[in-house]
């Protein structure tokens, strides 16, 4: 059984003091920016979070759609991010609980009609109508399955996109204009 090589609650000892002490420091503005892959491929783009300023995510249009299918579009992102979220936070809380994972499996489906998208008719939803998660874990030394309990009820009531998906959340959009001049700048 593979054993944590980090000691999660070691790690936020020091972030759970300071949030106490400044409860102002703990609120995070997570920031994520496009725009900058070659305007001239309608299908694709890359888009790159603050957080990790080394690396991009490439992304591009669904098959369905009109895509090539050769990355992932952005509702495989959207999954995606749910899958990550879920298995980090499984394994942080078991680390921080001192259990041992033997195995541990994230697979999310998401149920899509691609007409939406294609403006095939106002009876077609756009967007992602629903999203299943199955996680699957094993717990070495768990017979009774109660650690492994859990270890699933804190992951579930932690994981931060999924429960952003559950209670929903305010989104704002905006969009700018601007005309290039005659030069084309």
């Amino acid at each position: 059984m593979p054993r944590s090589r980090v000691n999660v609650r070691e790690l936020q000892l020091p972030l759970r003091d300071r949030y106490t002490r400044d409860p102002g420091s703990a609120p995070v503005v997570l920031r994520v920016t496009g725009g900058s892959a070659d305007l001239s491929d309608p299908l694709h783009c890359t888009v790159h979070a603050d957080g990790a300023p080394e690396g991009g995510f490439r992304s591009g249009a669904h098959p369905a759609v009109g895509g090539a299918g050769d990355v992932p579009c952005s509702g495989d992102l959207l999954l995606a991010a749910l899958a990550a979220c879920q298995e980090v936070t499984i394994r942080m809380v078991a680390a921080s609980m001192g259990i041992e994972l033997e195995a541990l499996e994230v697979a999310v489906e998401g149920d899509w009609d691609p007409r939406g998208t294609l403006a095939m008719g106002r009876q077609f939803p756009i967007g992602i109508t629903a999203i299943r998660c199955h996680t699957n874990v094993t717990v070495g030394g768990d017979e009774q399955g109660e650690r492994t309990e859990r270890l699933l009820r804190s992951a579930e009531r932690y994981c931060v996109v999924l429960n952003t998906l559950r209670g929903g959340v305010e989104v704002s959009s905006t969009f700018a204009l601007e005309k290039a001049d005659a030069n084309g700048h």
